[in-house]
């Protein structure tokens, strides 16, 4: 099926906690908005997101960094819509150099994976009936 990923920088207004942490709700935010792409492209419906069924966040994300959430559709009921998702750390500020150096990452790093369920009723359903 086909995958949608979005890429924004984490501000300082999505710092939650102590040390420029950034709150793993920001994560499950992101993947809402993956999934309403997904849906419209899907569906011509933006849904509503119904469950998590497993979230697992695997590294911290602080501000200054980039993340890339992507997400594709695993499953296709008559109006359910299983989801799965994945958050990669990109690219992360070197404060150690000067206070705009950054590096983009050879190799990016997972922080959150999440699997999720969304419905679209099917009177709402425009697209491949």
């Amino acid at each position: 099926m086909e995958k949608v990923m979005i890429r924004l920088r984490m501000g300082s207004n999505d710092a939650h906690y102590g040390g420029n942490l950034v709150d793993g709700a920001k994560m499950l935010q992101l993947f809402g908005d993956v999934a309403t792409e997904l849906l419209i492209r899907n569906d011509g419906d933006e849904g509503l997101f119904v469950a998590y069924d497993m979230v697992n966040f695997t590294a911290p994300v602080y501000a200054g960094e980039f993340i890339e959430a992507e997400g594709s559709i695993t499953e296709v009921g008559k109006s359910s819509r299983k989801m799965t998702f994945e958050a990669r750390k990109v690219v992360v500020p070197r404060p150690d150099i000067s206070d705009s150096a950054a590096d983009f990452l050879a190799e990016p790093i997972v922080v959150c994976r999440a699997t999720g369920t969304c419905v679209v009723p099917s009177k709402n359903q425009r697209k491949n009936k």
